[in-house]
């Protein structure tokens, strides 16, 4: 599972999109993205933004806990939406 999220995500780093990415919803279209892996009755999820030129920004992994529906958690929503706050104004920073 770590290897599957880990070559997922360096296929972003290289410019291409894993088939497995998805458009997390709530974000406004494909700014913000997830990658979702099953092994073992288990669930990761990397959770990541493209939203800036030649920079990924991971927002947040996880192991999903909840036992019903898909929907992600809505403490892991508040705390995607804070990071990628965050990452904004480290982009901004750092283009100075």
């Amino acid at each position: 599972m770590q290897n599957r999220l880990g070559f997922g995500l360096f296929m972003v780093q290289e410019g291409d999109e894993p088939a497995a990415a998805k458009a997390l919803k709530g974000f406004g279209g494909r700014a913000v993205l997830e990658l979702v892996d099953d092994f073992d009755g288990n669930t990761c999820r990397a959770v990541y933004t493209v939203r800036f030129a030649e920079v990924v920004y991971v927002l947040h992994a996880f192991q999903k806990k909840a036992k019903k529906g898909v929907a992600t958690p809505l403490q892991d929503i508040e705390l995607i939406k804070s990071r990628l706050r965050d990452t904004e104004h480290h982009y901004r920073a750092q283009r100075k």
